[in-house]
């Protein structure tokens, strides 16, 4: 009998809700957060502040 050698490899596909486009995201937000909480230690208020 034959034996196949090559493995086909599935592709990502580029567009959608996937788990490493949401790991991505998730991470991006975080370190929006932190710089958004380093803004804020650093100024003394918020960036909005209601006057």
């Amino acid at each position: 009998m034959f034996e196949t050698r090559i493995v086909p490899q599935r592709r990502r596909p580029a567009y959608g809700f996937h788990g490493h486009v949401e790991r991505l995201n998730g991470r991006v937000a975080m370190m929006g957060f932190m710089a958004l909480l380093l803004v804020e230690i650093l100024l003394g208020h918020g960036l909005l502040v209601w006057k």
